[in-house]
């Protein structure tokens, strides 16, 4: 191994266990009651819509990570295809995303702290002085957790993410004890219907528990045999999430009280349950349970934190490696295997994301972070069909069956989640994306290829526009202007202009880089085969 090089440490099992313990975080502990506020009895159909929609995208990224493995690939792919501009912009996605999503889940841990310790927050939920110390505290746990090593670190997340099985299975076997079939009749609230559905995949974060398939991605560098690996993981932790989130899902919604739900409807459920199984056990009087889910309630998505801590590193990692950031964030120590000056930089970063601001309890985070994490997939599809266009005969062990459909449905689903997040999201991300595409244009570093780079990203940048202009006319928290279901229409076609325009004028030969890890036994691109030590 080269010196300063990753350590290929993790099998199947610890890929696995980083996307399911990455997915069993908060998204368990609240998706369930602010789904059913949407959508009702119809929020089953949102989890499996989700499922799907992550599916199709896993799937893409699992033919890229095993065919180029490359630590924070989310990052590297772009900038491979489309080169320094693209990378650049969704570099920036991948920062708000990956940095704020740890910040997410210790905010749920604190949130779900003032059950037995109340001083960590104040009269409305937010933190408290005392909370926000005790989630920056957390953080540096984390960050001490994954400094030592990557063969510690995923000791750590075995233990962890094991027990985040056993309490939510306890909880289903449990809540359907009480089970009745007749809350599933309960109308939600208008809209509903199929818009709550599709509101309910950003608004009420089951896409958000979903995003954990990435892990296997990013970790990509540091797997043992990771053009076998990586894409079995990214199966294995969607289906396994699946099966227990649409389970919890309705296991909850059966398990209500009636005279609760039909005094307070499935949206003013939220003012009664404000840490929702908890409750709900107070409610039907399961002492035992409600300790065992304070406790899990702390564990989960304190585990999923140190994963995103973690993944966060190796993105920005990544960013380095394009060139966008200081040397020293693109460096590995020698004897752990670890980014550590970029795991400093995601420490920062993801305190930052704790403090004051108007998205400080987990609901109001949820939809920008879905969105900012999506943003990050959605050039993949693209990349993946430069590569398939300019680089045939690259060896792919793992290949997308009929990638002409499914790439750019998984293009167009992406963008459907962006656009379902709504306007009060996009407006605060989209205008942050485009000041970068202008921004790096403009004074970002210059040579040969920078006219090249620019006429590779023209794409890119007339998305984020029309994706901004149908938002704030469209349904989902626009104007009305433009009706429903013609918006939706209107995203899908500009979608799919953006997706072949990006193809067309991605970069007649990819420029795939590290020699570094390809030492170490990865694809090397240019000849279609591996190199071993």
């Amino acid at each position: 191994m080269a010196k300063g090089a990753f350590k290929q440490k993790l099998g199947l099992v610890d890929l696995s266990l980083l996307g399911i313990g990455s997915m069993i975080g908060s998204g368990w502990l609240y998706a369930a009651l602010t789904s059913s506020g949407y959508a009702g009895a119809k929020t089953g159909w949102a989890w499996i819509l989700g499922a799907i929609i992550v599916l199709l995208i896993g799937l893409v990224f699992a033919e890229l990570s095993a065919a180029i493995p490359r630590a924070g690939g989310f990052v590297r792919y772009p900038n491979f295809s489309h080169g320094n501009v693209v990378g650049f912009v969704i570099g920036v996605s991948s920062l708000l995303a990956y940095t704020s999503t740890a910040g997410v889940e210790v905010e749920a841990v604190r949130q779900y702290a003032q059950f037995w310790w109340p001083a960590v927050s104040n009269a409305d939920g937010s933190p408290s002085t005392l909370g926000f110390a005790v989630q920056i505290l957390l953080l540096v746990l984390f960050f001490l957790l994954n400094y030592w090593s990557v063969s510690f670190f995923g000791r750590v997340n075995t233990i962890v993410t094991t027990f985040k099985f056993i309490v939510p299975l306890l909880t289903i076997i449990t809540l359907f004890c009480y089970f009745n079939g007749a809350n599933l009749d309960v109308p939600p609230p208008p809209p509903g219907g199929a818009h709550g559905v599709f509101t309910s995949l950003t608004g009420a974060g089951i896409v958000f528990a979903y995003l954990g398939f990435r892990q296997a991605v990013d970790f990509a560098s540091e797997a043992k045999n990771p053009q076998r690996n990586v894409p079995l993981a990214i199966l294995i932790a969607i289906a396994v999430s699946f099966v227990i989130y649409i389970a919890l899902q309705y296991a909850f919604m059966g398990a209500v009280p009636s005279q609760i739900l039909s005094a307070n409807g499935w949206d003013g459920l939220k003012k009664v349950f404000q840490s929702p199984y908890a409750d709900l056990a107070r409610s039907l009087g399961i002492t035992w349970l409600i300790n065992l889910i304070l406790v899990d309630a702390v564990i989960s998505p304190a585990g999923t934190g140190n994963i995103y801590l973690a993944g966060a590193s190796r993105v920005l990692f990544a960013w380095a490696r394009n060139g966008h950031l200081f040397k020293i964030f693109g460096e590995v120590d020698a004897k752990s295997g670890v980014p550590r000056g970029a795991l400093w930089l995601s420490l920062v970063l993801s305190i930052a994301w704790t403090l004051p601001s108007e998205f400080q309890v987990w609901g109001g985070l949820i939809g920008a972070v879905t969105s900012a994490t999506v943003f990050t997939y959605m050039p993949g599809p693209v990349s993946l069909g430069a590569f398939r266009r300019h680089l045939p005969g690259m060896a792919r062990p793992f290949r997308l069956p009929v990638a002409a459909i499914l790439s750019p449905l998984a293009f167009v689903a992406s963008t459907l989640l962006i656009y379902w997040s709504g306007w009060s999201v996009n407006i605060i991300l989209i205008p942050i994306l485009i000041l970068a595409w202008v921004g790096y244009a403009l004074f970002g570093k210059k040579n040969e290829n920078s006219s090249r780079d620019l006429q590779c990203a023209w794409w890119l940048l007339a998305y984020y526009v029309l994706v901004l202009i149908i938002s704030y006319l469209g349904t989902f928290g626009g104007i009305n202007a433009i009706s429903s279901p013609t918006d939706m229409v209107l995203v899908v076609i500009a979608s799919l202009v953006c997706y072949y325009w990006g193809i067309i004028t991605s970069l007649s030969v990819p420029e795939i880089t590290d020699e570094d890890e390809l030492a170490s036994g990865q694809n090397d691109p240019a000849t279609g085969k591996y190199a071993h030590n």
